[in-house]
């Protein structure tokens, strides 16, 4: 049974949360703070954590920094800010998907589906990408840079697998969409641009001056890498 843990510091929330949740299939964790939460994910692995942001104390960003040290968990941040630079800063940090309150019980669980639906990067037998100062391991999951290794997010690592596996196409942000996060996601397009920023700091790479992704003005991105 797929598990669920709900972060909320309101016991009413975490109710309506559990009720449908419980309802869908899952099996639902508790925690009413971010301490209690990171206690927890310690202890246990859930397969996705819908974690809000305002929460007294450890705040749902600051919760998350923490838990991004250790686990790669899949993290659906709950905000009542609806603002971008707020859904900006959360999906900076590591989130996979965010949703805003005052939000649907339903939207939430098929939020939750669509996270473990997505699509992961397939490769038929033992595959690595060889690049000039980059190895991808499709298989072990590995990211090798000149330094050494790099550790991308769940996510991040199949955005990189499906650009370095059609090098030269232009993916389109929709594109990317349903092939790394699933065909029927429908938050924000934008998500795309959030992990493609990180995945650049990531690799050490350049926007401008791209030696791996670049940007496709009005489109999306490509992968540019040159094979070695």
């Amino acid at each position: 049974m797929r598990s669920v843990l709900v972060v909320d510091d309101e016991p009413s929330i975490r109710t309506v949360l559990r009720g449908y949740l419980e309802s869908a299939g899952f099996a639902v964790q508790e925690a009413d703070s971010g301490s209690a939460a990171l206690d927890l994910l310690r202890r246990t692995t859930p397969d996705v954590v819908l974690l809000d942001i305002m929460m007294p104390g450890i705040d749902g960003l600051e919760t998350l920094r923490q838990l991004r040290t250790f686990s790669d968990v899949f993290v659906i941040l709950v905000s009542a800010r609806a603002e971008e630079v707020d859904k900006l800063v959360g999906l900076g940090v590591g989130a996979d998907d965010y949703i805003t309150k005052p939000f649907s019980p339903r939207e939430v669980v098929a939020r939750v589906h669509t996270m473990l639906r997505r699509q992961r990067a397939a490769s038929d037998g033992h595959q690595t990408l060889h690049f000039q100062g980059l190895s991808i391991d499709l298989d072990a999951r590995t990211v090798m840079l000149p330094a050494g290794s790099a550790s991308p997010s769940v996510l991040e690592f199949d955005l990189l697998a499906a650009l370095a596996t059609a090098p030269g196409r232009v993916f389109s942000r929709p594109q990317l969409l349903e092939q790394v996060w699933g065909y029927d996601f429908y938050g924000d397009a934008r998500v795309v641009d959030v992990h493609i920023r990180n995945l650049r700091n990531l690799l050490g790479d350049d926007a401008s001056q791209p030696r791996f992704i670049a940007t496709v003005r009005g489109i999306g991105y490509r992968f540019v890498g040159v094979p070695a």
